[in-house]
């Protein structure tokens, strides 16, 4: 029996990461999660991300957005979850929800949402080809036109209009 042939959707390159907050992680004082640690996970998460979808490595282009809802302290469940939301020629959107979750009572509050953007390179660090994201949904198809708006708001702001 042959393998099944490998999809390109969103639902394909989902990951789904947990972390806990240790005292290492925090600002001593106030008992709360470093931003930069909080941005690290994501950048891991969304990176396996892309990588599912590219079938290979990929390097961080740019974080377009990040913002930090509410807190994360310590002892907190850190649960992040990334998809590629679109794919260019050579790279991807993709964003990254990040709750936390009572370890007691299971309750989860969303914390932090991130955009990133990732480029496939080959064994030279040259970029390479993806393929195409393959929207199933009504979910797909949203967030893939709302990724297509960024990145041509992000190409517009670096002088490269699409």
């Amino acid at each position: 029996m042959s393998p099944e042939p490998l999809r390109y959707t969103p639902a394909a390159s989902r990951v789904t990461m947990t972390q806990i907050v240790m005292p290492v992680h925090t600002n001593g004082a106030g008992g709360v999660l470093f931003g930069g640690v909080v941005m690290q996970w994501i950048d891991v998460c969304a990176g396996v991300s892309a990588m599912r979808h590219a079938g290979g490595s990929v390097v961080t282009a740019s974080i377009d957005r990040l913002d930090f809802m509410s807190p994360i302290r310590l002892g907190d469940v850190v649960l992040l979850e990334a998809q590629v939301n679109y794919a260019a020629n050579t790279s991807m959107e993709v964003g990254c929800r990040v709750e936390t979750e009572d370890p007691r009572t299971r309750v989860r509050r969303y914390t932090t949402k991130a955009y990133l953007t990732f480029v496939a390179v080959d064994d030279c660090g040259r970029p390479r080809h993806v393929s195409p994201l393959e929207v199933e949904t009504n979910e797909d198809r949203r967030r893939y036109q709302e990724a297509a708006e960024r990145r041509a708001g992000r190409l517009r702001a670096v002088g490269r209009a699409p």
